[in-house]
């Protein structure tokens, strides 16, 4: 039989090897020893059934294509084996299809071969995915909007119950059921900012409430567009709830520290206006009568002794001269007076005469703060001036105020060594910060750097409020019980 299928074999311009089978069991150990290509079952001329070599092929969970060769008249027998499980007949008559139906076979068994490995491999990315997703702290989703503006779940994950409380088919089965689990006042968000995405191309990012105000979620996927104008979003929705109840824990305790610092300001404001008060009132007028009585001793001295008695009256007049600077540092009176700009160009004075720095001042005329903006404005110019003595190295300042839209801007030049960004990141730059704090408490903006022709360039603009316009303050018990 070998010799006859040998003889039958064309097209080729090799033989094929081929090993004949004693039975079942010899056929069993062929297969467990070698990869064969084709298992040929001659009818009438083998030692098992068809079924049997069927069944040992299944047995062993083996794809060998199955070919059946039998004599014309044996046709019912074939064509039971074909049904039965075998992928082939040739007949002895036509010996001349068994190399094409071998090769035919052996092809489609390589294709099923190569289908297994693809769905094998989709099966494991797929439950590779599904643990992914079930393990994702939150909800995995594929979201679809069609070309009508419907929006469909094509998958959800597990965490679907863990995130909203709904079951994943409920989902699938209608996105407004995900609407519904969503705040009211956050729903027309959520709709703008995905007709956003869909439109641009833009990453979907969304923050919202659930239905009870009290927790949030994120979601956030990028679109993509197929050619048929339908967009799909992969992402994933997260609980954000305790992000958010930190953020707003952080923004109470700044919003108290900012009270806290506006309280502790005014505090030291007063003490600061109550120790200029002393100094000009009590100090002030015991170093008056002094001088009034060194005069008159002076008179009556020997003219030996005269010389004595004028360097005491310079003496005075130094003491007299430090006690009014140092109340107008502490409370300058000309600020209550006359005004904002008054009081800088006094300050400007001051700082040239004590630190030999030129100090321009430039203020327009007709500016009308609330005392608290004056207040402020005021202190950051002396900060401001005290860091230039300290730090620039200068030999000139320029102060400018002047009203522009309905806002007060404030700029400070020096021609000294300039700042960089590591100064202003200093953990104890405790006057920057201050300056800082004092825009902020005011509403304003506030920028310095290192200008283009060298030296510090501080710029601020604080909103334009005049003395009639100043809130009323609260008082001291109501301020205390919002801080503790």
């Amino acid at each position: 039989m070998v010799e006859r299928l040998a003889e039958g074999w064309q097209g080729e311009d090799t033989k094929p090897e081929f090993m004949t089978a004693a039975g079942a069991t010899h056929l069993r150990s062929m297969l467990r020893e070698q990869h064969w290509d084709a298992v040929l079952h001659c009818l009438n001329h083998a030692a098992c059934a068809p079924a049997t070599t069927i069944k040992t092929l299944h047995d062993r969970n083996l794809d060998t294509p199955l070919i059946i060769i039998a004599e014309p008249g044996d046709q019912r027998t074939a064509i039971k084996a074909l049904r039965t499980g075998a992928h082939d007949v040739v007949f002895f008559d036509r010996l001349n299809r068994l190399v094409p139906a071998v090769e035919r076979e052996i092809r489609e068994a390589g294709h099923r071969a190569d289908h297994r490995a693809a769905l094998e491999m989709l099966h494991d990315s797929e439950a590779r995915f599904r643990a992914l997703a079930s393990n994702l702290p939150g909800l995995v989703f594929n979201l679809q909007r069609d070309t009508n503006g419907k929006y469909r779940f094509l998958y959800v994950s597990e965490g679907a119950v863990r995130l909203l409380g709904v079951k994943q088919h409920e989902l699938r089965g209608s996105a407004q059921r995900f609407l519904d689990t969503l705040f009211v006042d956050d729903r027309k968000l959520l709709h703008d900012t995905l007709e956003e995405s869909a439109h641009s191309g833009n990453t979907l990012i969304w923050e919202g409430r659930l239905k009870n105000g009290e927790r949030w979620i994120d979601m956030r996927s990028l679109p993509h567009r197929n050619d048929e104008g339908t967009v799909l979003w992969t992402g994933i929705a997260t609980d954000i709830t305790k992000t958010k109840n930190t953020e707003a824990a952080l923004r109470e305790s700044r919003a108290q520290l900012a009270a806290l610092s506006s309280h502790l300001e005014a505090v030291r404001e007063d003490e600061r206006e109550r120790i200029a008060r002393d100094i000009h009132d009590e100090l002030g007028s015991i170093l008056v009568r002094l001088k009034i009585e060194a005069a008159l001793l002076a008179s009556k001295l020997p003219p030996d002794l005269s010389p004595k008695a004028h360097s005491i009256e310079k003496l005075l007049d130094q003491a007299m001269g430090t006690a009014s600077r140092v109340a107008r540092q502490l409370r300058p009176g000309i600020l209550k007076e006359f005004g904002l700009s008054a009081a800088i160009e006094c300050q400007a004075e001051d700082f040239a005469h004590s630190t030999d720095i030129t100090c321009r001042a430039q203020c327009d005329e007709g500016i009308e703060l609330d005392a608290d903006t004056s207040l402020a404005l005021f202190r950051i110019v002396q900060e401001t001036l005290t860091n230039v003595a300290k730090h620039a190295h200068a030999s000139l300042v320029v102060v400018r105020l002047r009203s522009e839209n309905g806002n007060i801007a404030l700029e400070i030049r020096d021609n000294g060594r300039g700042i960089a960004e590591s100064d202003m990141d200093k953990p104890k730059s405790f006057g920057l910060r201050g300056i800082r704090e004092r825009v902020q408490s005011l509403k304003g903006t506030f920028h310095i750097a290192t200008a283009e022709q060298g030296g510090a360039h501080l710029m601020l603009k604080v909103p334009l409020r005049r003395s009639d316009d100043s809130l009323p303050t609260e008082n001291e018990e109501a301020i205390q019980q919002d801080l503790f």
